[in-house]
């Protein structure tokens, strides 16, 4: 199997023309596509800059020539959830005429959209590629060729990855932040690259602040890790 992450820029999509226009990004964790009325069905989670930039990108959505039907599930101040049926695209079908399959999910923002797609074998994926050059504008992120037994691990593997995920958006914005400076500027290492001292400095706040927003994240992620080595274990 050949895995591909696509940075895809499609001139008929509703989705990203929205995006273009309106400070608006979109993430869709379930499709289905219709093949007798060639159309996509999602649920998509939308949210805007403020409550004032979401409203007009679901407006600008709703007239969009491509879009078929828009159904409003929830909303709530600068996110919604919707669930949306378009029309096919010129990208759509030239990756399903090619046997070319969905991977991953959609996320659209700014104008492009990041494409999780599979092919069988090598030669699938290169044609593909070179047809959709003729109308679309793209850039392939990664390219990975995926074995038999790391498909199976994965599959094997999803719901501790899930709990992973899930110990991810347990974490405040504020436990999140303090987490990834101190990773990324060398808290963790040994010998350490920064102190606590330097972290309280770039926040503004005191070392005992900074000392309890870091062991609060880490304790999350931590049995979280645990829970996940527990279902990799069964």
């Amino acid at each position: 199997m050949i895995d591909l992450s696509v940075d895809m820029q499609q001139y008929d999509c509703p989705f990203i023309d929205t995006t273009t226009d309106h400070d608006v990004a979109f993430a869709a964790a379930h499709w289905e596509f219709h093949p007798v009325a060639e159309e996509l069905e999602c649920r998509m989670v939308v949210e805007g800059a403020d409550r004032g930039a979401l409203d007009n990108g679901l407006h600008a959505l709703q007239e969009h020539d491509h879009m078929h039907e828009i159904d409003l599930l929830a909303k709530r101040d600068d996110v919604a959830h919707l669930k949306t049926v378009m029309g096919q695209t010129d990208a759509m079908e030239t990756i399903r005429r090619n046997d070319g399959y969905i991977t991953g999910p959609f996320y659209i923002e700014d104008g492009s959209e990041m494409w999780h797609v599979g092919f069988d074998d090598e030669g699938r994926a290169d044609g593909t590629l070179s047809e959709l050059e003729k109308a679309n504008e793209f850039d392939v992120v990664e390219r990975d060729s995926v074995t038999l037994p790391s498909m199976n691990d994965i599959v094997q593997n999803a719901g501790a990855a899930m709990t992973l995920i899930g110990g991810c958006r347990d974490l405040s914005d504020v436990e999140r932040t303090t987490l990834e400076t101190a990773a990324n500027e060398g808290y963790f290492e040994s010998p350490r690259e920064t102190t606590l001292g330097d972290l309280a400095d770039e926040f503004g706040v005191s070392k005992p602040a900074v000392s309890k927003n870091l062991r609060r994240g880490q304790q999350k992620m931590v049995e979280r890790v645990v829970d996940a080595l527990s279902e990799l274990d069964d």
